[in-house]
């Protein structure tokens, strides 16, 4: 593939440190922690050997369950340096998604945290491996987790069975530089690197396969588009156990010698006072994060005159609040980013130079290197431009497949190595694209199509409406019905009846929404994606609807 860079991570790192050996490379505000390029460096190498001293060898998963921590971004390119690879867990997970997840990717190794959001890790971990309670740190056995050797805690406080963090570093200050070298040369960048599990909407998760190839080129294609540099300085409240933390966020920096300024939990008022803080350049988030710093009571009292560019993405992207990103934030040069994990993530994204109406419609242009097509659903016949298909991409960034399971590798990239994304998208004359919806979000309403991404764009121009989310509700006579969940502004009321009528004269009247329920928060995932099917359930459960659910379903 010409102009790809065929590095290791860890050789990649080296060569930032080589390159920018003074400038900062890690930054947590809050904690007054501060790593320059080579301290960095150093820390990953001496990470790197304590695994190997560990016996943790290349190509063995060692999962990582913890918030934005700065021992999850050193683990993440020790790992890189040294070859294991770095399965990561969502924070959200409790007892049996730790444990299924732990089987499924047989991982050796399990660093954590003590607790997140009031729920002991820990205490969990003992629940799924109670052995771990009368076991010697490194020696578990356990018959539900056969794999599973070592666990990490990335704490102060001694537990049984388990190393602290700080074991690991001392363990690393006397190994041997040559067997960390040895190892990290045998590497190849074709070699899986990074698995993710998907959410998991549909059965259970899968394990996507990531090579440092994917991620690496991924991550400078993306800096590219962003016009990003050693000079930028990025703030990352998104969480790094998603492609868009570790890779458009940590990677992305790493590749062009920029400053990560992680923020270590989402939180409006924290993001914003560590723009100003820290003076960054770059903001990351999914849309409603940069709702929620929109809308902080304190917003106009921080300085965000040092923002210029960052990405907004995981969800459809409101076209209103990227306006606002642009002008109130003053991020000129923000970009809209698409993709899913399973293309390391990015498939397609806007440029800085964009005109600002593509910028806040469309979701932009392929990367370099990259090939998109729109295909009519269910066959892989391309449409005509501007006509409305399943999204498929083929090229250096679809993921290597998924951990021991051929079949759903082999239902989602086809023989000719084209990816099936399950979105449905229009491509224009242009190449630039706009994300249409779901093939399973789609709404038939007594046989008319209608698609909700295309009915949040209309509402969000009422303006009394913060954010809004339109789903597809069992109907006994058209089998399904349009439902929107509407956040309104702070300090504003109003009716459904209102809504209603701003609807009926603007949007085709299947597109109404029949149900209108207004809300003050949704259910998400620990990566800022909103539940819609639990938004589903919700609304069968208030309006009733088990009947025609069952009809429906039937």
């Amino acid at each position: 593939m010409a102009g790809a860079l065929r590095v290791t991570m860890g050789k990649l790192l080296a060569n930032m440190a080589e390159a920018y050996p003074n400038h900062e490379a890690l930054v947590y505000s809050d904690l007054n922690l501060r790593y320059t390029y080579k301290q960095f460096e150093d820390l990953c190498r001496q990470t790197a050997k304590a695994f190997l001293k560990l016996g943790i060898a290349k190509g063995e998963p060692v999962a990582i369950w913890a918030s934005n921590q700065p021992e999850w971004v050193t683990a993440q390119f020790a790992t890189g340096k040294m070859g294991a690879v770095l399965v990561t867990v969502n924070t959200n997970y409790r007892t049996s998604e730790l444990e299924y997840l732990l089987k499924q990717s047989d991982s050796t190794t399990l660093i954590l945290m003590e607790s997140y959001r009031g729920n002991s890790y820990v205490e969990m971990l003992y629940e799924i491996v109670p052995e771990l309670k009368n076991s010697e740190p490194g020696k578990l056995q356990s018959d539900k987790l056969p794999f599973l050797k070592n666990v990490i805690l990335l704490g102060e406080t001694r537990y049984p069975g388990m190393f602290l963090w700080s074991d690991i570093l001392i363990m690393g200050q006397d190994a041997e530089d040559e067997v960390l070298d040895e190892v990290s040369q045998s590497l190849d960048p074709d070699e899986v690197i990074n698995m993710q599990y998907t959410s998991g909407t549909t059965g259970f998760p899968k394990g996507v396969m990531l090579t440092h190839y994917n991620l690496i080129n991924n991550a400078v294609n993306v800096a590219e588009c962003m016009n990003l540099t050693e000079e930028d300085r990025m703030c990352i409240p998104v969480p790094f156990f998603h492609t868009f933390g570790c890779v458009l966020g940590t990677l992305t920096c790493v590749s062009v010698g920029a400053t990560m300024v992680p923020v270590q939990e989402f939180d409006a008022g924290k993001v914003l006072m560590t723009v100003e803080k820290e003076k960054c350049t770059a903001l990351h988030g999914v849309p409603t994060m940069f709702i929620a710093e929109l809308s902080h009571p304190q917003f106009d009292q921080f300085d965000l005159s040092s923002l210029r560019t960052g990405i907004m993405a995981g969800s459809p992207c409101p076209i209103e609040v990227m306006k606002e990103v642009v002008h109130r934030m003053g991020a000129n040069e923000i970009t809209i980013a698409y993709g899913q994990t399973e293309t390391s993530p990015v498939i397609t994204q806007t440029r800085t130079q964009d005109e600002i109406e593509l910028r806040v419609s469309t979701v932009g242009r392929a990367l370099p290197n990259v090939e998109v097509k729109i295909v009519e659903p269910g066959t892989s016949r391309e449409v005509p431009r501007g006509v409305q298909g399943e999204l498929c991409t083929r090229g250096y960034h679809v993921m290597k497949g998924y951990y021991k399971n051929p079949e759903a590798t082999a239902k989602a990239i086809d023989q000719e190595a084209w990816l099936y994304t399950g979105d449905l998208a229009t491509m224009d004359e242009n190449g630039y694209v706009r994300i249409t919806g779901r093939l399973k979000d789609m709404i038939i309403r007594g046989g008319e199509n209608v698609y909700p991404r295309e009915v949040e764009e209309f509402l969000y121009t009422h303006p009394k409406i913060l954010d809004v989310q339109v789903i597809g509700v069992p109907d006994e006579k058209y089998g399904e019905e349009v439902m929107a969940w509407i956040r309104l502004k702070e300090g504003v009321t109003a009716t459904a009846e209102e809504i209603r009528d701003y609807c009926l004269t603007r949007i085709s009247r299947q597109k109404v929404p029949r149900y209108i329920e207004f809300c003050t928060e949704y259910p998400m995932t620990a990566s800022g994606k909103i539940q819609k099917f639990k938004l589903r359930e919700q609304a069968i459960d208030l309006l009733d609807l088990h009947k025609a659910d069952s009809i429906e379903t039937a």
